[in-house]
């Protein structure tokens, strides 16, 4: 993960994204650095608009949790309508679902490279 964080900082000083420059963030946080995963980091960035993605990252979960709303409102409908049931809240794993979905799309294969 410190890997990416690098690659944001360089970002957000508006410094190349590149494997010296990596190393040297990295290096100056005290990590021992991998050149491996230095150069598979500036390969995954190399397409990607940085500035677009924490946009959309930081988008995700707001969509996210109107979706979960819905479905809790749903549920709670279907509750109504069935009167022979006690009234115990539906506890299904729509969260966990939901947070996996949303690592999913915000990473993007970042993670399977980093683990």
């Amino acid at each position: 993960m410190e890997y990416v964080y690098a690659a944001l900082i360089l970002n957000e000083t508006d410094a190349e994204i590149n494997e010296e420059n990596i190393t040297g963030v990295l290096e100056a946080a005290g990590v021992d650095v991998e050149e491996s995963r230095a150069k598979a980091l500036v390969a995954a960035l190399e397409d990607v608009d940085i500035e677009e993605a924490v946009e959309e990252a930081a988008a995700a979960p707001a969509a996210a949790g109107a979706a979960a709303g819905g479905a809790a409102a749903g549920a709670a409908a279907d509750d109504d309508e069935d009167e022979d049931e006690a009234d115990v809240p539906d506890t299904t794993d729509d969260d966990e679902d939901d947070d996996d979905e949303d690592e999913e799309a915000s990473g993007e294969g970042l993670g399977e490279l980093f683990g």
